[in-house]
């Protein structure tokens, strides 16, 4: 999500022999700690797509506006359309391999924290909120958990397809993010200022008033610093240097194939002139 399971590997192996040219061997220690990582990173997708058709059925359920709704196909025709006519698959060398940008165990940890923040207490929210009858917090953040679903899904979908080059795959998460965070600001505007406690409230009642506060609050900066810290200056760049890249090694390989051809013709030709 957020870019995230654009931004690291997870279909597709690195070769092995590249990587035991390039990377010195690795402890098994390191060995561990990267199967931890990378099995938690695993059973939060699976978390994800599994709460997805969860979440996509309440909320088609009138709770999310109208904007909100016809933005996933808007999105969809239009990353179709950069496929297809600006950023066409180059079907270079490095093709086979999905990642656009190595995180860390910091990013995946960045990640994960994502993923808890964005959706899983968002959710827990609009649950508890269906459960408390509080139709003012699930109308709030229905419509960032569906965009955000939609965003999972597309993220999932293209991230396995060599159809789509490495700029269209990083505009998914711009897309989206840029839309949410609009989202995210009704959230706020909803709880922080269109929201109030009656005076003789309960202490669970208060527990719940900030609990929405600052979740809202949490996501807004989560989402901010994901948008302008990571998507704009470094994954979307990180996008185009891979995929220029994989034209010029896809042009490159034409021209050698080009060459050798001519080569071969011209070699038949003397044979066959001796």
């Amino acid at each position: 999500m957020s870019g995230v399971s654009l931004a690291t590997a997870t279909r597709s192996e690195p070769n092995e022999v590249t990587t035991k040219a390039t990377k010195p061997q690795s402890s098994p220690l390191d060995k561990q700690e990267q199967t931890m990582v990378g099995g938690i990173m695993g059973s939060l997708r699976v978390i994800e797509l599994q709460l997805v058709a969860f979440i996509m059925v309440f909320s088609a359920s009138g709770l999310v506006p109208l904007l909100d709704l016809i933005f996933p196909a808007f999105a969809s025709a239009y990353i179709l359309i950069l496929a297809r006519l600006a950023f066409p698959s180059t079907g270079g060398v490095s093709s086979g391999s999905q990642e656009i940008f190595q995180g860390s165990k910091f990013f995946r940890l960045y990640a994960i924290v994502g993923t808890i923040v964005g959706l899983f207490l968002p959710l827990a929210y609009v649950l508890g909120g269906f459960a408390r009858g509080d139709d003012h917090a699930v109308r709030s953040a229905t419509p960032h958990l569906f965009l955000l679903s939609f965003q999972i899904l597309t993220e999932n979908i293209i991230s396995g397809l060599s159809l789509f080059s490495p700029p269209v795959r990083a505009l998914v998460p711009l897309l989206y993010t840029g839309r949410r965070m609009l989202v995210i600001l009704d959230w706020i505007q909803d709880v922080w200022l269109n929201k109030t406690l009656p005076a003789n409230a309960q202490f669970k009642d208060v527990g719940w008033f900030w609990f929405g506060r600052i979740l809202a609050a949490m996501n807004l900066l989560y989402f901010s610093v994901n948008l302008f810290g990571f998507l704009i200056p470094r994954f979307l760049p990180r996008a185009f240097e891979k995929y220029f890249q994989q034209r010029d090694e896809t042009h490159w390989k034409m021209a050698e194939d080009k060459r050798s051809a001519a080569a071969n013709k011209s070699q038949s030709t003397d044979k066959k002139a001796d």
